[in-house]
């Protein structure tokens, strides 16, 4: 069987709202400790897996989202959490609607994210911290905090030649 990408996600959420269900059923522990014993045999599956397969799999088994998810899940992501909110950060830019990242740091469990924001931009662009902390919590899951320090745009700088002529433009 095979999903797509979009399906894959769909059975993600699917799955993690079951779950959800079971831990508040008033005595979830028999289905609570199948589940565990479950997801500890395919995670030792999974780390069998990339011990045959060497350095090289690691790296190319995360370029599928699911597979990542699952690597993630069981914690085995070839990829340090510094790499992985960099990778997230740099896979929204673009739709951050004339907002830039100015830094990300990431210690102790906390990501921690400088924005600026754009002047104007699109009023269909989506907010942008939304958007940022949204990537860092899936790229890394294990992170206890996303912090977003969001400094406004910066100063519009008027040369003295623009104040001089009538509708010279500002830079």
């Amino acid at each position: 069987m095979s999903l797509t990408d979009r399906a894959a996600a769909e059975r993600v959420a699917r799955v993690d709202a079951l779950l959800d269900s079971v831990e508040s059923l008033p005595d979830p522990g028999l289905t609570v400790d199948a589940l565990q014993a479950m997801l500890d045999l395919y995670g030792e599956a999974l780390a069998r897996i990339l011990a045959i397969g060497g350095d090289a799999l690691g790296p190319a088994l995360v370029e599928d989202e699911l597979v990542a998810y699952l690597l993630l899940l069981h914690g085995l992501h070839p990829l340090e959490v510094s790499v992985r909110v960099e990778q997230a950060v740099s896979r929204v830019r673009s739709r951050l609607g004339g907002s830039a990242v100015e830094a990300v740091t990431v210690a102790d469990g906390v990501a921690r994210v400088r924005l600026r924001r754009g002047r104007g931009g699109c009023g269909g662009a989506a907010d942008p911290s939304a958007l940022l902390e949204e990537a860092i919590r899936n790229a890394a899951p294990e992170l206890d905090r996303v912090e977003i320090e969001e400094l406004g745009p910066p100063p519009v700088l008027i040369t003295i030649d623009a104040l001089r002529r009538p509708g010279a433009r500002t830079s």
